[in-house]
């Protein structure tokens, strides 16, 4: 999505470590007009799959998802990083290993949210080692529900994430798939797709 890919160019700070900051704009402030383009664009490329639910991780994720699941007119489930009071009964529970913060969680989700009868977008922020894909993978896998595909903002092409997920068959769309990242010269390089804006 050349939209996205512009904003990356523009905004995004490259950190040592294959550390892409772009918390100006997606994951701590939202730039909303550019949510609502990401949302438009995967009605698009998932305008054959019949959704009735999107799923997405804490924290960053659950703006992104909001937007989206406007555009399918379904509700949005989030995975929750820790158990907490207020969820009450069963719950899918599973571990992800996060890229960013080095750390592992238990993640959950209430059964009250998620079941058989489930066709499941997850969507998420970025993409680097499929850990928290291969997780909410699980978790719908655990409910009996379909995972009808994944969207991604921004994928760490030159990690294994996409690889291992498209390996699974799942239909995986990540608007922007960044190949390479210099620090030293600030420079991106994103691979070729079928442009959209």
């Amino acid at each position: 999505m050349k939209l996205l890919e512009e904003r990356i160019r523009k905004d995004g700070i490259l950190k040592e470590g294959n550390v892409l900051k772009v918390d100006n704009f997606l994951n701590h402030q939202m730039d909303i007009e550019l949510f609502n383009e990401m949302g438009k664009e995967w009605k698009k490329l998932f305008a054959d799959k019949n959704i009735n639910k999107v799923l997405t991780i804490e924290a960053s994720g659950i703006g992104i998802a909001c937007i989206v699941a406007q555009y399918f007119n379904v509700p949005v489930v989030f995975a929750k990083k820790a158990q907490s009071i207020n969820i009450d009964g069963e719950v899918y529970s599973t571990k992800i290993e996060s890229f960013t913060h080095k750390k592992v969680y238990d993640v959950i989700v209430s059964k009250k949210y998620i079941g058989p009868e489930d066709h499941v977008l997850i969507i998420d922020d970025f993409l680097a080692n499929g850990c928290a894909l291969q997780g909410l993978i699980q978790l719908v896998e655990d409910a009996g529900a379909t995972v009808e595909g994944i969207g991604i903002a921004i994928e760490k092409g030159f990690q294994q994430g996409g690889k291992i997920i498209r390996n699974k068959g799942i239909k995986l769309e990540s608007l922007a798939i960044v190949d390479g990242m210099n620090p030293e010269t600030g420079e991106i390089i994103f691979r070729k797709q079928k442009q959209s804006y």
